[in-house]
């Protein structure tokens, strides 16, 4: 499809919000059903340990499959993709909602991953492909509106439905959501380029689940075993084994799952850098938030999801705010007007952190997630802007896979910093100081991203390549 040919329809529309929803169910459910944590230890008799592989679980097959999204995209029809992808999540709610045990929910969450990784890059796979460029920043950010709500929504969602009904509705309350997604998908997913079946890399598949699998699980460990240990260390060696592998199998073939050769260009990769540390600070906040005002202002999860509920509809708003100063202006106005404001509210976090309250969190929050959400879609946009067009498809592939990785590195590292100096202190005072080293650690990241920004960036709007 040429660019002059492309129109925004209303069935590209509904094709938009059909596999925005689905992703938008991956993320609330799993952002909702950390709130249950406990709920769920004490009525399957499990352990911290063991109840934090709901998440990991969901993460790691996530992970696994997103690299595989060109692979799919090149040799499947797409709404065929998109109808496995919303059956097997709804097959996983089923079984969640009806577990006789844990070994069951840790099934439904497998499967619901499954779903996860291969509609997560149809979405912008879609839009890429078919939305006219004077109107992709816009439609980029819309569809980082849909996800980017999720996060936002989970936390107050989890903590009112457990409170209130029990945890197995969290997942009975997503069920019309993915059926309202799956008509609409049927109706508004077009097929502009018939699909080519091509030659499936099964060495690749090996080591990228040898490379995802040893890193989340690493870090997945990080904060309740040693560095120098199989649990940490050995399964980050066991990583970075992938790592090397997949390298080697993505510059011997034509067709690798995972082309790591788009990093020889030299603006590409610097983007992918700060998308990279924008998704680990945005997730290391997620994570920083709440804790400090359960641990610290001594309040419950519901309050807390409350607390930060005003900053990730301010998040959301921004998205497409951010898309629509890409389109008209180019992609360095809206970043770096978005790492400023980042920036102003992590100076402050910092500053205030060991006396922070709820009202003062809930405000310079904001301020941080708008930032982030003009930041994140227009760098997603304008990291693929210097690909070419059959260079996309694997671009957004790597851009969802470090999206994914990013999520699971950023949440470890900073509790491990604040776990450090609990420690070290009592849980009171370990907690306040820990979350000031924590947010001095986000702080040297985001000055990082400004820094890239400022000296990536064009001034003015590139022309498609």
């Amino acid at each position: 499809m040429t660019t002059s040919k492309k129109q925004l329809t209303p069935q590209l529309i509904m094709a938009v919000v059909a596999t925005g929803l689905l992703s938008f169910c991956g993320v609330i459910v799993e952002t909702a059903m950390n709130i249950s944590f406990p709920t769920l230890m004490k009525e399957f008799g499990v352990t911290t340990n063991v109840v934090q592989w709901m998440t990991s679980i969901y993460l790691l097959v996530v992970a696994v499959m997103v690299p595989l999204s060109a692979y799919f995209k090149r040799s499947f029809k797409t709404k065929h993709l998109f109808i496995v992808a919303n059956l097997l999540f709804i097959l996983g709610l089923v079984i969640d909602a009806s577990a006789p045990n844990f070994t069951f929910l840790l099934l439904g969450r497998l499967i619901q991953g499954l779903g996860t990784g291969i509609s997560l890059p149809l979405m912008f796979n879609i839009i890429l492909e078919q939305v006219p460029q004077e109107k992709l920043g816009l439609m980029m950010g819309v569809a980082n509106l849909i996800t980017g709500i999720a996060p936002a929504l989970g936390p107050t969602f989890g903590g009112l439905v457990v409170t209130g009904m029990g945890w197995r509705w969290v997942f009975i309350f997503l069920l019309p959501f993915l059926v309202v997604s799956l008509l609409l998908g049927i109706a508004g997913i077009q097929q502009p380029t018939p699909p080519q079946r091509g030659r499936f890399d099964q060495l690749s598949l090996c080591f990228i689940a040898l490379l995802f699998g040893g890193l989340v699980t690493g870090f997945a460990n990080l904060s309740g075993q040693p560095l120098i240990s199989m649990a940490v260390g050995g399964a980050w060696l066991l990583g970075l084994l992938g790592l090397a592998g997949l390298t080697w199998c993505s510059l011997t073939l034509d067709q690798p799952l995972l082309d790591l050769r788009l990093l020889t260009n030299r603006r590409f990769h610097r983007i992918l850098l700060m998308f990279f540390f924008t998704q680990l600070c945005s997730l290391g906040f997620a994570f920083l938030l709440p804790n400090y005002i359960q641990l610290v202002n001594g309040k419950s999860a519901l309050v807390a999801g409350m607390v930060v509920l005003p900053a990730g509809f301010a998040g959301a708003v921004a998205a497409p705010v951010g898309g629509r100063l890409l389109d008209k202006y180019g992609a360095r106005r809206p970043i770096v007007a978005g790492n400023c404001l980042m920036l102003l509210a992590i100076v402050l976090f910092t500053l205030l952190a060991r006396q922070l309250t709820d009202g003062l969190v809930a405000t310079v929050y904001i301020f941080y997630m708008f930032g982030m959400g003009m930041t994140m879609g227009s760098l997603m946009t304008s990291a693929l802007t210097f690909l070419k067009d059959n260079q996309q498809t694997q671009g957004n592939a790597i851009l969802n896979t470090l999206q994914q990785f990013a999520g699971a590195m950023g949440t470890s590292l900073v509790s491990v910093i604040v776990a450090a100096s609990q420690r070290q202190h009592c849980q009171l005072v370990g907690t306040k100081v820990g979350t000031q080293e924590a947010f001095l650690f986000l702080l040297v990241l985001i000055v990082i991203i400004l820094l890239t920004g400022l000296a990536t960036l064009p001034k003015r709007a590139v022309a498609k390549q």
